[in-house]
């Protein structure tokens, strides 16, 4: 597990990244499956910062590349707000939808960092390349320099050769050509099923070898028949076992930093599953054990 004692958690209500309204109420929803109270009782000293101040997209007009300007205040309060944490402190980020990682990514990132990226989508489009323009699908491009100028110059935080996605089984066109180029390391469900989940952690660790980690979890990297609460669901994701045991091996290298939660869509969940879900996840990436 790792050797930190403290945890701060802060929400990111935001869903301007987003095609589908919902997932800024994501926060709320992982709260309510007692997350706090779940990571203290794995003996962590818990503080609950609040939430990063969003910008309702009711008062707000639509344009391309959606509320981009709304977006990167937002990510850049948290990005300001996890720079000025303690090193010994680990954040765990509630989403609200992934362009909140530009933040949190480029927030914790204080030399290199390794970004282990669990998701169903790449989220590595431009504005450019991307169908919808949404934002939400480009977050890792911009954290590797890729993108609009006004978010890489903000958040621009990790070079390509240290970035890992796991769990991809849906990549636009464009998209795929840029991580081609770029070279990032991507374990897509085939592989998943190819070579199992605990080869691909280790392999992951390996490359990823003396750098902290941070964890950004998706949602909808779960399969939709555990998960149906996200706004973009995709057939075939991973299955609850090997989203623990993936979990499992990255705790057990103690090098785990930070952690976004992000994704979770009340509106389209049934019961709060998909936040509870996403809880008993942070829980094993954080040092929770069957025996």
């Amino acid at each position: 597990m790792p050797c930190v004692e403290r945890i701060a958690v802060i929400g990111v209500p935001m869903d301007l990244g987003a095609g589908r309204r919902g997932v800024d109420m994501g926060p709320s929803a992982l709260r309510y499956a007692r997350l706090l109270e779940e990571l203290e009782a794995l003996g962590y000293e818990v503080e609950d910062l609040g939430d990063v101040p969003v910008s309702p997209a009711e008062v707000l007009r639509r344009q391309k590349g959606d509320y981009l300007e709304q977006v990167r205040q937002a990510a850049l309060a948290l990005k300001e707000r996890l720079a000025a944490l303690p090193q010994e402190v680990l954040p765990v980020v509630l989403g609200g939808d992934h362009s909140l990682a530009m933040g949190s990514v480029s927030g914790v990132a204080r030399g290199r960092v390794g970004v282990v990226w669990v998701d169903a989508h790449g989220d590595f489009n431009t504005l450019e390349t991307s169908p919808s323009g949404n934002i939400h699908g480009m977050p890792l491009a911009v954290l590797c320099g890729l993108g609009h100028p006004r978010l890489t110059e903000a958040f621009r935080a990790v070079e390509p050769e240290d970035v890992v996605l796991i769990g991809v089984r849906s990549l636009d066109p464009g998209e795929k050509r840029l991580l081609r180029e770029a070279g990032v390391s991507i374990y897509t469900m085939h592989q998943v099923d190819r070579l199992g989940v605990a080869r691909i952690a280790e392999e992951v660790l390996e490359r990823l070898e003396g750098l902290p980690l941070h964890v950004s979890l998706d949602a909808d990297v779960l399969d939709p028949a555990l998960a149906p609460g996200v706004g973009t669901p995709v057939p075939g994701g991973l299955t609850y076992r090997e989203a623990h045991l993936l979990m499992e091996i990255l705790a057990q290298s103690g090098r785990v930093r930070s952690l976004d939660l992000v994704e979770v869509n009340p509106v389209l969940d049934e019961r709060n599953r998909t936040a509870e879900m996403m809880v008993g996840l942070a829980s094993s990436l954080l040092g929770k054990r069957i025996l």
